[in-house]
């Protein structure tokens, strides 16, 4: 990584949500991840971001855990949802129309 390149917002957002996964994890308090993620906003190089957490340990890759399977879970959930209240309506709309 070349540290002196500009970071993007798509890297702030990265940083922000590796330090409030730290903090979940009890090693941040509160005001710590705070002032962190105040830094995050006014860093303008990756080399700056890395600093941010340069004394935290790696976080595991979440596609290797599976996390974003919940996320791909809820949303089938979501879809079954809309077919069921899609057919419903169809039903109940046949329903008044046949009587």
């Amino acid at each position: 990584m070349d540290v002196e390149l500009r970071a993007s917002d798509d890297d702030r957002h990265r940083v922000v949500a590796d330090l409030h996964r730290h903090t979940t994890a009890g090693r941040l308090t509160l005001d710590e991840f705070s002032e962190r993620v105040g830094a995050v906003w006014t860093a303008r190089t990756l080399g700056d971001l890395a600093a941010l957490t340069r004394d935290l340990p790696a976080l595991p890759d979440d596609r290797a855990t599976g996390a974003t399977d919940v996320g791909h879970g809820r949303r089938e959930l979501l879809v079954l949802f809309a077919v069921a209240a899609l057919t419903l309506l169809l039903l109940g709309g046949f329903l008044a129309v046949t009587r």
